[in-house]
């Protein structure tokens, strides 16, 4: 039987809960900052704006990425890598006429 080298997984919950939390403070950050979604669409029209909108995602993206390689290149042993397994070869009649 394979053996994980990965840690238990923490409930799903912990992550619900910090995740509702972050988006509670950062929905009421914007109320009391003054954003309306009239300023919002005001602001979205800005070339930079809109360059921010894309690129901040995209990078977060990349470093998680290499947030992760890094972690798993560090930590010594990489994971065990499942055996291929053998694709069984079709049996096709050659009598059946195509069409």
């Amino acid at each position: 039987m394979h053996k994980s080298t990965s840690p238990k997984r923490k409930s799903f919950k912990v992550y619900a809960i910090s995740s509702t939390a972050v988006l509670v403070g950062g929905v009421a950050t914007a109320l009391i900052a003054g954003v309306t979604p009239a300023t919002a669409a005001n602001l979205a029209h800005q070339p930079d704006a809109q360059i921010v909108a894309f690129m901040l995602p995209l990078t977060i993206l990349v470093l998680a990425m290499l947030f992760e390689v890094a972690r798993i290149a560090l930590r010594g042993n990489i994971p065990v890598q499942a055996r291929a397994s053998r694709s069984a070869r079709l049996q096709w009649s050659t009598d059946r006429a195509e069409g």
